[in-house]
């Protein structure tokens, strides 16, 4: 991290064909393994990875409004982000096929800090962002073992 930005870059695997893995990293399938996402649309989104989508989010004591910035359907998801006050920037996440049935997820934060505590913010961010992405994929794992989890559709 320099200067108030940063760009992290991570793998998470999942267990399921990279269409079915990349649900997990919409709006609506994020709230099937992150305690507490709930993503509030301020319009009917019917379609929650449509780019221009607008959503809002409350986690840890941040609202951060979202935009779908792209889509590659089973491929790729790219959001804006803002959390005001704090930082702003972009998260892609891309699924590879890993060759064995499953998916590679990769996660790709850039950011910027809006301020200095932002700064302080996005430094812990950065500093756990290895650990950040183990607990995605031990939610993931433990959701997909739940014996009441649906398979994504």
């Amino acid at each position: 991290m320099s200067d108030g930005h940063c760009t992290l870059t991570g793998h998470v695997p999942v267990p399921l064909p990279p269409p079915e893995a990349l649900r997990l990293f919409t709006p609506r399938g994020e709230e099937e393994w992150i305690k507490g996402w709930r993503p509030r649309f301020p319009v009917p989104a019917p379609d929650d990875s449509r780019p221009g989508t607008v959503f809002e989010t409350d986690s840890h004591g941040e609202r951060t409004i979202w935009v779908v910035a792209d889509r590659q359907e089973g491929h790729r998801i790219s959001y804006a982000r803002v959390t005001p006050g704090s930082r702003a920037g972009t998260v892609t996440v891309t699924a590879v096929d890993d060759g064995h049935g499953g998916t590679t997820v990769e996660v790709t934060y850039e950011l910027t800090a809006l301020s200095p505590q932002g700064a302080r913010e996005l430094r812990g961010f950065a500093d756990g962002y290895a650990d950040f992405l183990g607990s995605w994929e031990r939610a993931i794992a433990a959701r997909l073992a739940s014996p009441n989890a649906a398979t994504p559709t």
